[in-house]
This record gives structure tokens, sequence and C-alpha cells, in this order.
């Protein structure tokens, strides 16, 4: 089960970059709760479910509208993922570049996300997914 889940990231980050939001949705479970990493910083409440998707995905792309993600590694934990992903894009007003390294812990029910957070540092990763460097 656990290398399916591996197999569902990679589709859920390939539809991200193809602005394939429907197949994206597709992936997530209708009750699904996230904790961005701009939310974090900004003192935000997490995202639920597939209209939290959207106001996510509108806003992330409003502001970064050749936002792209890049897995760099994932780790399969289970029900769990571990993903080092690399995010860069251009400020819609600036056109100023944005790059940054960030961890993902996912967890996945029945071919579902049912949870996700990103997270800094891999230390935070595992420590978000209950596991130890």
């Amino acid at each position: 089960m656990s290398e399916e889940n591996v197999e569902l990231l990679h589709r859920a980050i390939d539809a991200f970059n193809r602005r394939d939001l429907e197949a994206f949705l597709a992936l997530c479970d209708p009750d699904l709760e996230f904790i961005s990493y701009l939310m974090q910083v900004d003192g935000g409440e997490p995202y639920h479910g597939r209209d939290g998707v959207r106001s996510w995905w509108e806003g992330l792309l409003d502001v970064y509208p050749d936002f792209i993600a890049e897995l760099e590694d994932v780790r399969d934990a289970g029900d769990l993922t571990i993903a080092r992903l690399r995010m860069h894009g251009h400020g819609v007003e600036s056109d100023a570049p944005m790059e940054q390294m960030l961890w993902q812990v996912g967890e996945w029910r029945h071919g579902k996300i049912i949870w996700w957070c990103f997270v800094p540092t891999e230390a935070q990763a595992l420590e978000a997914a209950g596991l130890r460097e």
C-alpha cells in the first residue's frame, strides 16, 4: 500500500504543476485537513476539505503564478509519505524570484490524502510523522 502512496504523491505534484485542479482534488479526501507553510508563518488556521484546497490553490497562484514544486526525495512510511520539495516561482507584483526547500508529510487512506503539512526541516518532518531521525 505504501508504494501506492508514493505514486499518488507523484501524481499530486504533477497535477499541481500542470495546474489541473480537478486531478489534484481527485486525490484529496473530502474531509482533508492541511497546513501550508505560509499559513504557519502567518499564524493562520489549517485548511479543510476541497474548498480549502481551492482557496489555498487560488491564493498561492495569485501571488506566484508560475509556482512549481519539484519532488526531490520521497520516503514511504506506511500510511505516510515524507517528501523533500524544492519550490520556486516569481512574485506577480515584483517578479522577484522565490526558491525554497520544504518538507511535506502526507497521510493517505484509501488512495486519498487525508492530511498534510509543510515544514522547513527534515527533523520537523520526522517529528510531524511521529518518527525520529
